[in-house]
């Protein structure tokens, strides 16, 4: 088999391997996208290696073997742009799948260098780190790393609450509020605040149903992070 043959087929597995991990994580780039990230990688490092070496003997032609691959990385940016999202609730994602772009990118590159030892490292590196890593070290980290952070919209009616007597009630629930915003609206005041609770299956439903029996409350919006 050719020596290109099994370069492909290597990135190929190497995307494969990072594109199921971003499918598990119901993520927007999946599969397809990071083989075709890694095999097109590997294919213009090969062909840019190749035509430096072919013309290494022609005076006429100076050609940078890496030169095409340096371009791929700046290039691939608008890819890794394209996946990071500001929601409604002005939670930043898609980072790790932007950095999982580049990731992808720079395998197929190492790859078609003929890198393939550093490749199976960093691949087995870059999965552990993504998958296991964060459950480590919230395991073991300190407490702070173990809290969410939640934003909450609290709507009262204005002329029967004592908003004063209603937020200390809702710091005895759900913990010291930050970043109070308090809003007038029509016989309505509408509160929005940023808290940090404790980061356990259903939480937010418990804090959202002991929301509910504060009196005056009349709706609540939680946002996790």
């Amino acid at each position: 088999m050719s020596d290109w043959v099994i370069k492909l087929l290597i990135a190929t597995v190497a995307g494969v391997v990072l594109g199921i991990e971003r499918e598990a994580k119901h993520k927007p780039l999946g599969l397809k996208t990071c083989v075709v990230i890694a095999v097109t990688s590997c294919l213009l490092t090969i062909v840019s290696i190749e035509t430096a070496f072919l013309n290494e003997q022609n005076p006429f032609i100076r050609s940078d073997p890496m030169r095409l691959s340096a371009q791929i990385v700046s290039g691939i940016g608008f890819l890794g742009a394209g996946v990071i999202l500001r929601r409604n609730n002005d939670v930043i994602s898609g980072l790790t799948t932007a950095a999982i772009v580049w990731t992808a990118s720079g395998i197929g590159i190492a790859v078609g260098a003929g890198y393939f030892k550093e490749v199976a490292v960093s691949l087995i590196l870059i999965v552990i780190s993504i998958r296991f890593l964060p459950f480590i070290v919230t395991k073991l980290g300190p407490h702070t790393l173990r809290e969410q952070e939640v934003k909450c919209t609290i709507f009262m009616d204005e002329l029967t609450t004592d908003v004063q007597q209603t937020l200390l009630e809702i710091e005895n629930v759900i913990g010291k509020l930050r970043n109070i915003k308090i809003n007038n609206r029509e016989k309505e005041l509408r509160i929005d605040f940023i808290s940090l609770i404790e980061a356990k299956e259903h939480s937010i439903i418990t804090y959202y149903d002991a929301l509910k029996e504060i009196e005056g409350i009349k709706g609540i919006e939680i946002h996790g992070r």
